[in-house]
């Protein structure tokens, strides 16, 4: 990617903090502008929700990711990287389990013999997600609740079988305060895919997963000159003297003419001294969902769906994501790799429990979810969590989200909260990045020639 430098004369020293791919990013077209940067992370690893661990003997992503045909963002990402043309494209399954029973819903025909609906209620089903990818003007969705747009289309019966069950899978209650443009952006990423030409929905991943990803984009950052700290967590952010001052946990303390806070904004606010009332209200008023991701290798396969939706209430997860049924098995030593992800308020009481209480619930509800598994297929067991995953797409919610620049000179809190039109994904986040290095560039220019 061809990216114009700066003039001499008009370089800023910026301090990233946080280092997952937002702000890798950042880092990246920041230091492509000619700025001195430096990334700092707070753990002892680059990557944030998208580093990788290992399960087992096996090294792969904390949380499930996957690359659609129509993520071009990720994807021209990938390609400055090197990495997009060693993407594997695969054609996936689609299982949905409701009333018990666990049905595939993976092409048209299966999905006119599902008996949770009847005909019309699936032709209202059909004709909601058509419409849904039509809409262009997803700021007037922000107006109505995700509940009143999906009964208008869907209709009671298709409402209570099918959204409500993933609106709670993905938002637990808190569905009662998002608006429709939550659904719209899921719908509408899914949707695009297949406008790519192709008929059929491919699903891609990167051999090696996130963590050659992870690696790659450190050396891409280092031929840049962009100097990484990790084990730096920020305790505060100060505006003094015409520089900005962070100080961290450790005892590091240093001053940069820019600092970037990609945290989630309750903590970012948190830590900045200085900010208004209403900015700090603002973002402590932002809603956000948790997470509690159990990651799991197993002997054999599940039922070979990438996804599994899942509609009955008395399942602890919120849907099952078999990792093996989309990646080659010799990534995984040919064995399986689940995720069961179970998303939660932020003071979920689940987040207080041991994960040996959450493995006993999780292999409990498998064994009755799928009468051909044995809890002795289980081969290592590993849970995530993480209380600030992604912002709710409340009512008016662009209207409240806070700018990502404050009225601290130099200061500026860009999150994935500030992912308007879309969903938490790679692909919005570099979006997001990219975007913001361009605005973060206008202003310098600008303030330049005001000083000059």
């Amino acid at each position: 990617m061809s990216v114009k430098r700066f003039a001499a004369g008009s370089t800023q020293r910026y301090a990233i903090v946080g280092g997952g791919i937002l702000g890798m990013t950042l880092a990246l077209r920041l230091a492509q502008q000619g700025h001195s940067v430096t990334l700092f992370e707070s753990a002892h690893q680059f990557g944030g929700l998208a580093s990788a661990w290992r399960l087992g003997n096996i090294l792969w992503d904390r949380h499930y990711h996957v690359t659609l045909l129509s993520d071009t963002h990720m994807r021209s990402l990938l390609t400055e990287l090197g990495l997009e043309q060693e993407m594997k494209w695969v054609e996936t399954k689609t299982g949905f389990f409701t009333d018990g029973k666990l049905y595939s819903m993976s092409n048209t025909l299966e999905f006119l013999s599902f008996p949770a609906l009847g005909l019309i209620d699936k032709l209202r089903l059909g004709f909601t997600i058509w419409y849904a990818s039509k809409v262009k003007n997803w700021k007037k969705l922000e107006q109505i609740p995700v509940s009143t747009w999906l009964r208008r289309l869907s209709g009671d019966r298709t409402f209570e079988k099918i959204w409500l069950p993933l609106l709670r899978s993905k938002l637990g209650e808190n569905y009662q305060i998002a608006s429709a443009s939550f659904i719209w952006a899921i719908i509408a990423r899914m949707y695009a895919a297949r406008r790519t030409g192709l008929k059929k929905e491919m699903f891609g991943y990167l051999p090696g997963g996130y963590a050659r990803l992870l690696a790659r984009f450190v050396e891409v950052l280092s031929e840049h000159q962009v100097e990484m700290k990790v084990g730096h967590r920020v305790s505060q952010v100060i505006q003094r003297n015409g520089k900005v001052k962070l100080e961290f946990t450790n005892g590091h303390t240093e001053y940069f003419d820019q600092a970037v806070l990609t945290m989630a904004s309750s903590i970012a606010a948190q830590v900045c001294q200085g900010l208004t009332q209403s900015e700090y209200d603002r973002h402590r008023d932002i809603e956000y969902q948790g997470i509690i991701c159990a990651s799991l290798l197993l002997k054999k396969p599940l039922a070979n769906y990438y996804v599994t939706n899942i509609t009955d209430s008395w399942i602890p997860f919120t849907g099952v994501i078999e990792m093996s049924a989309l990646v080659d098995k010799s990534e995984f030593d040919q064995r399986s790799l689940v995720y069961l992800p179970k998303y939660v308020s932020t003071t979920d009481p689940a987040f207080e429990m041991s994960d040996e209480q959450i493995k006993e619930e999780f292999i409990q509800t498998l064994v009755l979810m799928y009468p051909n598994f044995d809890r002795n297929n289980v081969l290592a067991f590993r849970v995530s969590r993480v209380r600030q995953v992604f912002a709710i797409s409340t009512l008016n919610y662009s209207e409240k989200l806070p700018p990502m620049h404050t009225s601290l000179s130099g200061v500026h809190i860009i999150n994935s909260a500030h992912i308007l039109n879309g969903t938490l994904n790679v692909n919005e986040t570099v979006l997001l990045a990219e975007r913001a290095a361009a605005e973060l560039s206008t202003r310098s220019r600008h303030s330049n020639l005001v000083n000059a």
